[in-house]
């Protein structure tokens, strides 16, 4: 069961209003008496971009490449510094940033009147205090965050009724348009670079050799298997008072030669960008066995003395460019970059029998010492007496546990029946997305029973020890809590439930998503009594 739910809190909002609700809503999380389980034995799993950006920088500096930050917002004359007369069409594929401004509110008569009636009572040290307030706020001295708690304080009002003032007194805030800068997001980790470069000019020596592995934002019309308009791009740069082009080729094989790449073609760029030398731009190709298609995966040559002047730089620069995802998609052998990189939206729900097989736990189990010997005495009995007939009674166990006599018997009251079931001894077997139970060896069994057996993965879980573990968690309970009496029956099994076995909430939706079965029927027949004497 949902420890929220949704729709009757979204109906809440609807009748009650959102303030009321909000306040309140502490109270519907659940809270937790255990704590978060930080040393389960088992590792989170990474991301494969950043598995591979991880890699990089590794290589990166391993090969004497210092990491620095390049800035992600660039102002826009930057790129004109840069590019020159190609800058116009360069800056259609970037992103530029706009923001709210800081409207200039007054605070008129009518405004104070409307406030009062909100139950407010106005003085004039507050209403002096509210006009500082809305001054500091135009002037930026006041972060938004934080002008609906200034307002409550100059008030003296809650914060729930001076949101309340904010959006029925002065509307100018929800009336406010975005106003465009002339900021852009970072389209290409070059237009970041020179800044940098800049920067550190005359206080490193040289070769001055830099890297970054970070985000790049394109305007693309769409998103589709081959374009994101969030990537990542592995770009470094060398100064150094000469250099040759053909030194991008050699950082570009020892990036990747480590990472499975082996075959390369480099080509000159028949059109060069504008920030590089003329003939002195290339291309850099890897052949993905998987497509059996060259796929362009780098860029690299050195800067043009041009925008290098335009930044006081004296040294010739080279500068190499690859693109993250682009090599992922090669390494994973994915057609779909959005499938990559965004896999919670674009992949549908797959586990593994592995993964199935874990999700499988007992519904509740014996904690202590004792209660796990009575579980495993349960088993044992059972099994040794497994063909007795009814009616028959076996003690088991007659002794102490917990600071409580007691005595513990397994049983079967019909005529005729044999203490144990047929399908107590069942396994549960996982095979291609379907839970079986089924016996270690068969006659006529279906097709998927068979296939479950000889294919499947084997749990090493029996039917009987889902029902003894109940058994041994409910007579642990009552040695706990004062009980005299514990009688467990269980007779046929349909659901897993029914033998004490739990699947978790996931693993469910995807059995049943994908159609698969869950199959666990059959006659288990094993009756556990226990009488506790104080």
């Amino acid at each position: 069961m949902s420890p929220l739910k949704p729709n009757d809190i979204l109906e809440r909002v609807e009748k009650e209003g959102f303030e009321k609700v909000w306040k309140e809503s502490s109270n519907l999380i659940p809270k937790s008496s255990k704590s978060l389980d930080l040393h389960s034995g088992r590792p989170g799993t990474p991301h494969p971009i950043y598995e591979l950006i991880q890699k990089l920088r590794c290589r990166f500096l391993s090969l004497g490449f210092d990491e620095v930050f390049n800035q992600v917002i660039v102002e826009e004359n930057e790129i004109y510094r840069q590019y020159g007369p190609e800058a116009p069409i360069i800056l259609d594929r970037c992103y530029y940033l706009a923001a709210l401004p800081r409207p200039d509110i007054g605070l008129s008569k009518a405004r104070c009147e409307e406030i009062e009636r909100l139950g407010v009572k106005l003085t004039d040290s507050k209403v002096s205090a509210l006009k500082k307030v809305l001054r500091e706020y135009k002037k930026g001295r006041i972060e938004s965050d934080d002008l609906i708690e200034r307002i409550s304080e100059a008030l003296n009002i809650p914060d729930a009724l001076a949101t309340s003032i904010t959006s029925r007194v002065f509307p100018e805030f929800s009336a406010l348009k975005p106003e465009p800068s002339k900021l852009t997001l970072r389209s290409h980790m070059t237009s970041a670079w020179f800044l940098t470069l800049q920067a550190l000019q005359h206080r490193r020596e040289l070769p001055l050799k830099l890297f970054s592995v970070d985000m790049r934002f394109r305007r693309e019309q769409r998103e589709d298997p081959t374009h994101l308009r969030v990537h990542h791009s592995a770009s470094c740069v060398v100064m150094n008072d000469e250099l040759n082009v053909e030194e991008g080729e050699r950082i570009t094989k020892a990036l990747l030669e480590p990472l499975g790449f082996h075959n390369f073609r480099f080509i000159k760029k028949k059109v060069t960008s504008k920030y590089y030398a003329p003939g002195m731009e290339y291309e850099g190709f890897v052949y993905n066995p998987s497509s059996k298609k060259w796929v362009e995966i780098v860029d690299y040559g050195i800067y043009n003395p041009i925008a290098l002047a335009r930044y006081g730089l004296e040294q010739p620069v080279l500068n190499v460019g690859l693109g993250v995802e682009r090599l992922a998609m090669i390494l994973y052998n994915e057609k779909d970059v959005r499938r990559l990189v965004y896999p919670q939206f674009y992949t549908e729900l797959t586990l593994t029998d592995q993964e199935i097989a874990r999700a499988i736990r007992f519904g509740i189990e014996p904690v202590t010492k004792e209660g796990k010997e009575i579980k495993e005495k349960i088993i044992l009995e059972a099994l040794e007496h497994k063909d007795a007939t009814g009616p028959c009674q076996f003690l088991i166990y007659d002794g102490e546990a917990l600071g409580r006599k007691i005595k513990i018997y397994i049983y079967e009251n019909e005529e005729g029946a044999t203490l144990l079931g047929a399908a107590a001894e069942n396994r549960i077997f996982i095979y291609n997305g379907n839970i079986i139970g089924a016996p270690l060896r068969g006659m006529d069994d279906s097709p998927l029973i068979k296939e479950a057996r000889e294919k499947g993965l084997y749990t090493n879980i029996r039917y009987i020890d889902g029902v003894a573990s109940l058994a041994a968690a409910k007579i642990e309970k009552a040695l706990k809590t004062g009980l005299k009496t514990v009688d467990i029956r269980v007779r046929m099994a349909r659901r897993l439930s029914d033998i004490n076995l739990e699947l978790s909430e996931i693993a469910r939706r995807f059995i049943t998503n994908r159609k698969k079965r869950i199959n666990v029927t059959g006659p288990v027949f094993l009756g556990v009594r226990a009488e506790i004497i104080e």
